[in-house]
């Protein structure tokens, strides 16, 4: 970290993240932070070519624990379990007399749930969209890729959005107003992540999502702006 920040502390903004809502989306009123309860929402924003939504069917991933569903307005939640007893999917049912005559509505789907200690990690959570006309026709929408998944870094990052991106997480780990210092076991490529930031230092390397501190950052003798970082590598975050 560099110890003698000058003005660029000074200038440093804090900018909210956002979520861009996709057609079956998940986020939540605080940051998912790895190793913390988290409190997931999750948005199904229309139908199926014009038919209601009628059935959610949500998987959890691997690592998530404790997990507890929200009965909705949309319908009741089942849960199914693997042979220890954790939950590996959640399903909301629309009572049949409820579908509607249109599609015509947003819903929201709730869970508390546990998540991994993995910070810099992406969650998916493979999603099954059921539709269905009053007549009772029904239509199935597999919202289950991870290609090209935001700030995914597997194999197939960079392969472009899916049509039907799976509902996905992004593990941050936890912090506290101020300075923290964080060892990174994963690649991470995309540091938008740290869009919340006023800065973060890696050695002599420095970033910033506001744009007049980054401009600052890349003026700053013996500073160069940090693009990505490694596995191994300590980095310094101020909030």
């Amino acid at each position: 970290m560099k110890s003698s920040l000058g003005p660029l502390c000074l200038v440093a903004g804090s900018l909210l993240s956002s979520s861009v809502f996709a057609h079956a989306a998940v986020a939540g009123a605080t940051p998912p932070y790895a190793g913390a309860t988290f409190e997931a929402d999750i948005t199904v924003s229309h139908g199926c070519d014009g038919a209601d939504t009628y059935k959610m069917r949500v998987q959890i991933p691997e690592g998530v624990t404790n997990v507890r569903p929200v009965d909705s307005v949309f319908g009741t939640a089942e849960v199914e379990k693997d042979a220890s007893g954790n939950v590996t999917a959640v399903t909301w049912t629309k009572p049949t007399g409820n579908v509607k005559a249109a599609d015509t509505h947003f819903f929201h789907l709730g869970l508390r749930m546990k998540l991994p200690s993995k910070p810099f990690t992406t969650l998916f959570f493979p999603t099954t969209q059921t539709c269905s006309t009053q007549a009772g026709t029904l239509t199935v929408v597999e919202w289950t890729s991870t290609a090209g998944g935001e700030h995914n870094h597997d194999g197939d990052a960079g392969t472009g959005p899916s049509e039907n991106p799976a509902p996905s997480l992004y593990l941050m780990p936890s912090r506290l107003p101020g300075w923290n210092q964080y060892t990174v076991e994963e690649h991470v490529h995309d540091l938008t992540v740290f869009k919340d930031a006023l800065i973060v230092w890696s050695g002599t390397q420095a970033y910033s999502f506001n744009r007049v501190t980054q401009a600052l950052i890349e003026k700053e003798s013996g500073v160069t702006a940090l693009t990505q970082i490694h596995p191994g590598t300590v980095i310094w975050v101020k909030y």
